[in-house]
């Protein structure tokens, strides 16, 4: 049995694993951050080694979030505190990645795999404004923005309806979405210039 205390560095290890960087140096023997937007996360590898590459690198990104909560829920007799505190460090570790020189992604699949053991009514209600603005206005990043921003409420409205969640709960949901969203300023400013990419449908070049 591990001291509580480490499970905050535990889920940072954890978050930190660069599933993108690694799936690209393997298929393209590239490093992802040269290419694209220079992020490790599921969009930009997708653009620069296909469709697959990009599902592999959500479904891994959301999955350290997901195991660093559920292996705190082990190992801190399920306390909800100890369970958010490890998700945070997770999403802090997938942002700025100790392996590689802290230049890590935007957090967003790995908030998802943690909030979705916290409070997964949170997750599908922040899901359902990411697939709106994103089905309207056609860019990820706006979609991921919004839904970040949404996260704090959707989690204070939906952890244990008619009652406020734990303090450590609502901090973490509160800190990520700050996160997410920083990290998303380069997307806020080409938005503003009108230079960002929208998402290509159907091989429309806008």
């Amino acid at each position: 049995m591990i001291p509580v205390w480490l499970l905050p560095f535990a889920g940072y290890l954890l978050g930190s694993i660069p599933f993108g960087y690694l799936i690209v140096k393997f298929r393209e023997g590239a490093d992802v951050r040269a290419s694209g937007s220079g992020n490790i996360g599921a969009t930009n590898v997708a653009r620069v080694a296909g469709i697959a590459a990009g599902a592999a690198t959500l479904l891994l990104d959301a999955g350290k979030g997901f195991l660093a909560v559920w292996g705190a829920k082990q190992f801190a007799s399920a306390n909800i505190t100890w369970m958010a505190v490890a998700g945070l460090a997770a999403v802090i570790g997938h942002m700025f990645p100790v392996w590689i020189d802290f230049r890590g992604g935007k957090g967003v699949a790995t908030a998802v795999g943690v909030f979705l053991l916290i409070c997964w009514q949170a997750i599908a209600a922040a899901a359902a404004i990411w697939l709106i603005v994103l089905t309207i206005w056609r860019y990820v990043s706006l979609a991921s923005m919004v839904a970040a921003a949404a996260l704090p409420m959707l989690v204070y409205a939906l952890y244990a309806p008619g009652h406020a969640p734990p303090l450590g709960v609502s901090l973490a949901a509160a800190i990520v979405s700050v996160l997410i969203i920083v990290k998303h300023r380069a997307n806020f400013w080409r938005l503003l210039a009108g230079t960002e990419n929208r998402l290509k449908i159907g091989g429309s070049k806008d």
